[in-house]
């Protein structure tokens, strides 16, 4: 899903999961290089999904090669791994992405900058008309939702939201009476404010009721923490529990941070709407790949 097109359509487009396609590799045991690889990307304030794509490339390129130091490699074992990539079918966007990750490497980590890689030609992408739905087909497919999801299709269609902009949203983020909506950290890494739909701030009040609900239920067992970007929390040791750094759609299920041992929820993840928005879609009779 993606936002508002003039006249009131709506854009669905498909999410590129080529990009996580490095979790289908068996991974090596953590080495030296990758955490100084962690290291480099924390640094720059990469996102984590960022350091993660270019973990898991990195992964792929030296057992690709027999698990072979980088140092030792070069131009032809760069271009037979991207290659390989294309002759497997991956997209522009994907391969794209596997080179950037590989520059990184060698640019940034292992700090050689060959003068071969300026050559290197990066895959041409396609260009493709987006799905857009008519005002009935997004009345049919809102229909079809419930809860949480509905709430957050709904947000997506009236405010324009990427589906990560909505999943990431914090309470902080919410101006009721300017009805507006701050959107952090966007695309580009860029902030930027949009509206709250009159017809959702109603919705969106009772929703955050349940989940300040759920909230102090948590607090009241010891946890109720989110995860805070950059060195927020080194900063602010209190505000991963204030109520206006929790997400506005926690996840239903906590995990346990690897770095502190805490138990704590994240936001929904995405691809619980991304299942649901296909579901209705199917249900409603949409034959267009919503």
């Amino acid at each position: 899903m993606a936002g508002v097109l003039p006249g009131g359509g709506m854009v669905f487009a498909k999410k590129n999961s080529a990009a996580m396609t490095h979790h289908q590799t068996a991974s090596p045991s953590r080495s030296p290089l990758l955490e100084v690889v962690r290291r480099a990307c924390r640094l720059r304030h990469y996102s984590p999904r960022t350091e993660q794509a270019y973990i898991g490339w990195m992964r792929r390129f030296i057992v690709f090669h027999g698990k072979r130091h980088p140092r030792e490699l070069g131009e032809g074992e760069v271009s037979a791994f991207l290659s390989r990539l294309a002759t497997d079918g991956v997209s522009a966007s994907t391969q794209n992405q596997a080179l950037s990750a590989i520059l990184f490497l060698y640019e940034v980590v292992i700090g050689r900058r060959l003068p071969w890689m300026a050559d290197i030609v990066r895959a041409q992408r396609p260009v493709r008309l987006p799905v857009v739905l008519s005002r009935q087909e997004v009345s049919l497919l809102l229909g079809r939702l419930r809860g949480p999801v509905w709430l957050m299709a709904s947000l997506m269609y009236g405010a324009g939201l990427r589906l990560l902009e909505c999943a990431e949203l914090r309470v902080k983020d919410i101006q009721f009476d300017r009805a507006e909506l701050l959107i952090r950290d966007g695309k580009g890494g860029k902030d930027r404010v949009t509206m709250v739909p009159a017809a959702l701030a109603g919705p969106l009040r009772g929703h955050l009721v349940w989940v300040k609900t759920q909230h102090d239920a948590d607090l009241a067992l010891g946890r109720g923490g989110v995860v805070l970007p950059g060195l927020l929390r080194a900063k602010y040791p209190g505000a991963p529990r204030e109520w206006s750094w929790q997400w506005v759609f926690p996840a239903t299920r906590f995990y346990v941070d690897r770095e502190t041992g805490e138990r704590r929820r994240h936001h929904l993840h995405e691809s619980v709407l991304q299942r649901a928005v296909k579901e209705a879609a199917r249900a409603a009779g949409i034959t267009r790949p919503a």
